[in-house]
């Protein structure tokens, strides 16, 4: 399944973020019209191919940059990596775990 398709059932359940930072994966037009209509702010690059461009914040799209760093230091816990634990307790508590080691070190 796209991560486009799982963006739009969150969104349909989650509390209305201020701003949306996300990759060129998500941007599509019902994406960005529902957070329009909601009152928050897309600040996803537009694909290449797109006729017409619309508007982006590079700057506070830097800040996804963030995110990504977190998400690639629990990656370095193989289980969490290869979601070795079955069951969405274990994983969450490992995920729990490997995030408080993480940040204890750094």
């Amino acid at each position: 399944m796209h991560d486009i398709q799982g963006a739009r059932a969150l969104l349909a359940i989650a509390a209305t973020p201020a701003c949306l930072i996300g990759d060129q994966a998500s941007d599509a037009n019902d994406v960005r019209a529902f957070l329009a209509i909601q009152g928050s702010q897309a600040v996803i690059p537009p694909m290449p191919q797109r006729r017409d461009l619309p508007a982006f914040d590079p700057v506070t799209y830097k800040e996804r940059n963030i995110i990504e760093r977190a998400f690639n230091r629990l990656k370095d816990w193989r289980a969490i990596a290869t979601r070795y634990d079955k069951k969405a307790s274990n994983f969450l508590a490992g995920v729990c775990l490997a995030a408080a080691v993480t940040y204890w070190m750094h």
